[in-house]
């Protein structure tokens, strides 16, 4: 009678030949909780008024939150020094022009701002978000971050995002030519990479 090859298998060797090690399995668990645990919640609304319907309860945190992005769009956003090459990157009629003191300068309307831990008291946080309705523009009906991160898709408005996705950035006070936001947003595809803590310049 002819016996198996498997039978001449030391199977408890095996196991323990191929038994995880502790070492490595503390070094997954750490890569596990580093790609997954650092990330919260986010939604993206239009307006305020987006907001209170969904959150009727915070309607006055969804004014104020709104008010605070404006302001933090006009500080951070990409300015152009004529309302042609701001449109030619977001598309007619989709820029306005600010006076002030200095000087002025054309910059995109503020398309959303992306919300979260807006219904936890005096901790929520916010970022102004901008999108371009140019025919020529590679980020069309896109979600586009005051420091040029793409969020994907207008249509898509539940995000898991970084913590740092909420920190302060950088205040814009020069202008940049037609273009000069498309190449920014292309360098800065890599969340997380050393380009793309810089703005579009101080």
């Amino acid at each position: 009678m002819t016996r198996k090859r498997s039978a001449h298998i030391n199977l408890s060797r095996m196991r323990k030949q191929f038994a995880p090690k502790p070492l490595a399995l503390g070094v997954a668990s750490v890569f596990l909780a580093a790609c997954s645990g650092d990330r919260q919640d986010a939604v993206i609304y239009k307006n305020a008024e987006e907001c209170a319907r969904d959150n009727p309860e915070q309607a006055q945190v969804c004014e104020t939150a709104y008010q605070q992005a404006l302001a933090e769009a006009e500080r951070t956003g990409p300015k152009y020094s004529s309302q042609s090459d701001c449109e030619n990157e977001f598309g007619p009629n989709q820029c306005r022009n600010v006076e002030r003191s200095s000087g002025s300068f054309f910059m995109p309307f503020m398309a959303g701002y992306m919300l979260s831990n807006l219904l936890t008291p005096n901790r929520y946080q916010y970022q102004p978000l901008f999108t371009s309705y140019s025919p020529y523009s590679s980020y069309r009906y896109r979600w586009i971050g005051a420091d040029g991160y793409n969020y994907g898709d207008l249509r898509q408005r539940r995000h898991k995002v970084r913590p740092d996705a909420f920190k302060p950035k950088p205040a814009v006070t020069r202008t940049i030519k037609r273009g000069g936001f498309g190449s920014t947003v292309r360098a800065k595809s890599n969340w997380g990479s050393k380009s793309s803590r810089s703005g579009w310049g101080g």
